[in-house]
């Protein structure tokens, strides 16, 4: 009985030691890495040049429309009924295909961003698979908007620093 007891728990002696073992996490600061890395800053650059476009367009499309309506408030008086029915008319129509254009715009912009930053984030989370991987880590965690905090430093790396070095 005592030498099956020992043989138990020598038998059991590696799965206490493993259980002890805790895994290897990491944690980053997702939004810190990507604005860092030189492909986010191209990326960047490209939707801000677009929304460059769209708003001098906006603003000249709203400074049409501003003379228009001065114009038609200095003639106001003097115009006949059916004249200032069609005057109210050509400004509603414009009124409203600027805001079409502006909704239509911000849709525009948004569908780029979109298109334009996926490669970015998947080169980044490619590069946190990789590196995770890499050092055995169990899972990786993003610390952004304070979602973790507290890490035991001694269980949970840091590896915001190694990511924006191996993305550059």
């Amino acid at each position: 009985m005592k030498k099956t007891f020992l043989l138990l728990l020598l038998a059991a002696l590696p799965l206490m030691v493993s259980a002890q073992n805790a895994m290897k996490f990491a944690y980053f600061n997702y939004n810190e890495v990507l604005k860092a890395m030189p492909e986010y800053t191209a990326a960047t650059h490209k939707v801000d040049e677009l929304r460059a476009k769209f708003d001098a367009e906006t603003k000249r499309s709203e400074n049409d429309f501003h003379t228009k309506y001065e114009d038609f408030l200095e003639g106001q008086r003097s115009f006949a009924p059916s004249i200032l029915k069609k005057r109210q008319a050509e400004l509603q129509e414009i009124l409203d295909k600027n805001i079409a254009f502006k909704k239509e715009a911000d849709r525009l912009i948004e569908q780029v961003e979109q298109q334009v930053y996926a490669p970015v984030h998947a080169k980044l989370k490619k590069t946190i698979a990789k590196m995770a991987q890499e050092s055995g880590y169990a899972f990786v965690l993003n610390a952004d908007n304070n979602a973790l905090p507290y890490v035991n430093n001694m269980v949970g790396e840091d590896i915001t620093i190694a990511l924006k070095t191996a993305l550059q």
